[in-house]
């Protein structure tokens, strides 16, 4: 007899996924859609000398080189889903920071209920597809187009095309995955290309070790110690939250007395998860970018100052933990608002212990709120740091590309599928009770 109140164990868990035909055929789409995914960057697009396009991606470009990360090696390949699940990511990005200033679009997400959600659901396809049109147009035009072998308007057109298509199918297979599958489409989509690139960087690791003798063995063995220590923080982190007590009052409904209840409110460490660091990352590229493209003086020596390798590296980390703090705050703030939370708490019938309802409860969680923000932010900061200070210090760039914006997602994208998962194990044994 299992207990409901216990969590479910490994063996109980793999007898469901391997017993249970619904969990089953979940596990069948998802790991279809993920191989078809794959599949799809390996299409190449044609009329590309790829040899050349591989080299220049390959070089010292950072946004290329995260890009490529993102997308399994799609954009160094030139696969039909080069650019994979990217535009519908950063579609969702710009919807979510638009609702916050949008009052129709907040209205849709707070007072609508299901529709509402279909309604931005919708609204974040259409941005999607204006995104990945000119992302796959700037592509064509001006990254692919001097490596191609007959370049004109025709190639570009038919380039940006294929790149579009195969972005709004993987964003369909994204969706599949979330309503039929295991967990969220888009996280696992990253997840796998992250995965694909990791066994280049693990030969290339194990070749240096190979052929540097003792010396380099160590540095090697220091590298994945640094790198075990950061998955274990992470997850610490990740599910690390403030659990603030509740008390719903007393009160009676007909003849029936119900006294009072205490809950808590979980307001996590780390509220915005990796996008703080995305964020960051892509304020610190952006000037490299124009700098490749405009040739400006002013902008390479920005760029060259603002780079991980540049001539002045501590300038990089404080400007690297700035941003990330500075977007914490903001991304908090998105999530959590504390006098609509004040309010929703007063509307219950609930309040926290010694706080008044209103805007001492406001203030409260406020204070609480910023506390938490800026413990989170400087973790973020020191797993965006450290990766590359040890690489630089030991002398092992095999894992360069491979940093804190990448092990946060492989971390929280596999402990938040695994809880889905656990979940569905749960309710199966629910289902089982009340048969019984």
């Amino acid at each position: 007899m299992i207990s409901r109140d216990k969590a479910p164990t490994a063996q109980e868990t793999f007898m469901q996924m391997a017993q249970a035909a619904g969990l089953r055929s979940r596990l069948f789409v998802t790991i279809g859609i993920l191989m078809l995914a794959r599949l799809g960057v390996f299409l190449p697009v044609p009329g590309i000398d790829r040899e050349r396009f591989a080299q220049s991606i390959q070089g010292n470009n950072a946004l290329l080189g995260l890009l490529d990360i993102f997308s399994g090696g799609g954009l160094s390949t030139l696969g039909v889903f080069a650019l994979g699940i990217l535009p519908y990511i950063n579609a969702s990005i710009i919807i979510q920071l638009l609702t916050a200033a949008i009052p129709a679009l907040e209205n849709f997400q707070k007072n609508e209920g299901e529709a509402g959600r279909r309604k931005i659901s919708q609204i974040t396809r259409y941005v999607a597809l204006g995104w990945a049109i000119l992302q796959s147009v700037f592509i064509a035009a001006i990254w692919v187009r001097p490596f191609a072998l007959n370049p004109g308007p025709l190639f570009v057109a038919e380039t940006a095309i294929a790149l579009v298509a195969g972005s709004m199918f993987v964003m369909w297979a994204s969706e599949v995955i979330t309503e039929r599958g295991v967990g969220n489409g888009a996280s696992l989509l990253i997840f796998v290309n992250i995965v694909a690139t990791l066994p280049k960087s693990l030969g290339d690791t194990i070749a240096l070790a190979q052929t540097g003798g003792r010396e380099v063995v160590g540095r090697v063995v220091v590298l994945v110690l640094v790198f075990l220590a950061m998955i274990v923080g992470i997850v610490f982190v990740q599910e690390g939250t403030r659990r603030i007590p509740i008390i719903s009052a007393r009160r009676q409904v007909g003849r029936k007395l119900y006294q009072e209840r205490s809950s808590y409110l979980p307001l996590r460490l780390n509220q915005g998860g990796v996008m703080p660091i995305i964020f960051a990352s892509a304020v610190l590229i952006l000037p490299a970018s124009l700098a490749r493209f405009t040739q400006n003086e002013y902008l390479i020596r920005i760029s060259n100052y603002l780079s991980p390798g540049g001539p002045s590296p501590w300038i990089y980390a404080i400007a690297y933990l700035l941003l990330i703090i500075f977007f914490s705050y903001f991304y908090a703030t998105l999530i959590v608002n504390p006098v609509d939370l004040s309010q929703n708490l007063k509307k219950m019938g609930s309040s926290i212990p010694g706080i008044r309802p209103g805007r001492a409860t406001s203030e409260y969680v406020e204070r609480v709120l910023n506390r938490l923000t800026f413990l989170g932010a400087i973790f973020l900061g020191l797993v965006a740091i450290i990766p590359t200070v040890v690489e630089s210090a030991i002398r092992v760039p095999t894992f360069r590309g491979f940093g804190a914006t990448s092990l946060l997602i492989l971390v929280g994208v596999a402990i938040d599928t695994a809880k889905q998962i656990q979940t569905y194990v749960i309710s199966q044994r629910y289902e089982g009770m009340v048969k019984q």
